[in-house]
C-alpha cells in the first residue's frame, strides 16, 4: 500500500495542477493538440518576445502550466540577475497542432529562448530580430558562442536554465529535454550553474535536425491525453 502511494500521490499532485490550470495537452509535441492554451506575457521587467508579428500571429501560446512556469522563471532571474534582459521564441498555436517550420512545438509544451547576449562592453543587450534573420532564427553563431560584437551570455542562459528547473519542481513538472548545440552546451557547463546543469539537465544527445545555436528549445514533461480523446481525430 505504501509503495502504491508513493507512486499514486504525485502522478495525483500533477495531473491537479493541469486540470487547475484550465489547460489540457493531447498527443505529443511531435504529434499533438492543446485545449486552453494561453499566450506567454507580451512582455516583462526582464524580457520580451521574439516578434511583435509573432504575437499579434498567435504564435505564442503554451500550455497554462508552461506558462506559469517560465513567468515565475523569469522573475527569478529578475531577482537573482537584475542587470540581464532576456527574450523568447516561439512556442505554439493556441489549439496546438502543426507549426510549420517547427517539427514539433504541437502539444503546448514546448518554449523556444532565444540566447541572451552580451556586447562587447559586456552589456546584457537584447538578440537583433527582424524579417530579414528569421526573427532571430538564422542568426548563425561560431564554436565560441560569438556573432560579430555579440557573445551568447551563458552565465544568463544558465541561470535561466537552472530557475526554469525550480519553477517547474514546484509544479511536480520535470523538464523532458533541453535542445541547445553541443559544443556551446559545454561553455554552458563552465558556468556557476554548470555542474548543477550537467547533473540533472537533460540535453538532448543526438544531433537537431537543425542548427540550436541562437536559441534553447526546452520542452515540459505535462500530463497530456492520448490525442484520440481530442475533438479533432487523431487521424
Amino acid at each position: 500500500m505504501n509503495r502504491i502511494l508513493r507512486v499514486a500521490l504525485p502522478l495525483a499532485l500533477t495531473l491537479a495542477t493541469a486540470s487547475a490550470s484550465g489547460s489540457t495537452c493531447y498527443g505529443t509535441p511531435a504529434r499533438g493538440r492543446l485545449h486552453g492554451g494561453v499566450p506567454l506575457p507580451a512582455q516583462g521587467q526582464n524580457y520580451v518576445p521574439y516578434s511583435t508579428l509573432g504575437v499579434t500571429l498567435g504564435r505564442t501560446y503554451v500550455h497554462q502550466t508552461a506558462r506559469d512556469i517560465v513567468v515565475e522563471a523569469y522573475e527569478a532571474t529578475r531577482v537573482s540577475m537584475p542587470e540581464k534582459r532576456f527574450m523568447y521564441g516561439e512556442t505554439g498555436l493556441a489549439t496546438g497542432g502543426p507549426f510549420k517550420p517547427h517539427r514539433t512545438h504541437q502539444s503546448g509544451v514546448s518554449v523556444d529562448f532565444m540566447v541572451p547576449v552580451i556586447d562587447r562592453a559586456h552589456k546584457s543587450v537584447l538578440l537583433p530580430t527582424s524579417m530579414q534573420n528569421k526573427f532571430g532564427y538564422a542568426l548563425e553563431f561560431d564554436a565560441s558562442g560569438s556573432l560579430d560584437d555579440l557573445r551568447i551570455d551563458f552565465e544568463a542562459m544558465a541561470e535561466h536554465l537552472y530557475q526554469l528547473a525550480g519553477a517547474a519542481k514546484k509544479r511536480q513538472v520535470k523538464i523532458r529535454t533541453v535542445i541547445f548545440q553541443k559544443e556551446l552546451t559545454e561553455l554552458l557547463f563552465q558556468t556557476k550553474r554548470g555542474n548543477a546543469l550537467r547533473a540533472s539537465m537533460p540535453f538532448m544527445k543526438a544531433t537537431p535536425w537543425i542548427k540550436h545555436d541562437e536559441h534553447y528549445h526546452v520542452e515540459f514533461s505535462l500530463p497530456c491525453r492520448p490525442l484520440g480523446e481530442h475533438g479533432t481525430a487523431s487521424n
